[in-house]
């Protein structure tokens, strides 16, 4: 069986979904807490689910909708590559963290919510297999969901 476009594009958006869901599992499951960067890196990988999604509806061009999910998968890759930089102490991370505000908050309220707060630094490695982090594994898996994403857009009409 010829694979068409759309048959790319979708392979490629569950290829996503499959790494957030292990993300998530990472998260919820076994109980590590993701950085700035982490979190940055899933974005994309949403945004290339919601590319699969138009897919199957096929009211945009096939050829925007795969031009879309490769620059996803691109952007995750970068992100990720980024992110094993600051691991492996190749370029200094963001200097700040992401807070969810403070207003109406008593004194003692933040407080605790700043005590019980899990401290995650994006410039160490929490997991790694065969000698990559996490954030490497993303960067290897979303560059490879890139080529899936051009096979998409070469075959799209």
């Amino acid at each position: 069986m010829k694979l068409t476009a759309r048959h790319w594009m979708l392979l490629a958006a569950a290829g996503s979904a499959a790494l957030m869901i292990g993300a998530l599992a990472f998260q919820h499951i076994g109980g590590m807490a993701p950085c700035k960067l982490c979190i940055w890196q899933r974005w994309p990988h949403v945004a290339a689910m919601a590319v699969g999604a138009l897919a199957l509806l096929a009211i945009l061009p096939q050829r925007l909708l795969a031009g879309l999910g490769t620059i996803a998968a691109l952007t995750t890759a970068g992100v990720g590559l980024y992110h094993t930089g600051v691991e492996r102490g190749w370029w200094e991370g963001p200097a700040s963290c992401s807070s969810t505000g403070v207003a109406g908050q008593s004194t003692e309220d933040l407080f605790a919510q700043i005590m019980s707060a899990p401290l995650v630094r994006c410039d160490e490695v929490p997991w790694e297999m065969l000698g990559l982090s996490m954030a490497s594994w993303n960067a290897v898996a979303s560059l490879c969901l890139a080529g899936l994403w051009l096979m998409a857009w070469t075959r799209a009409a």
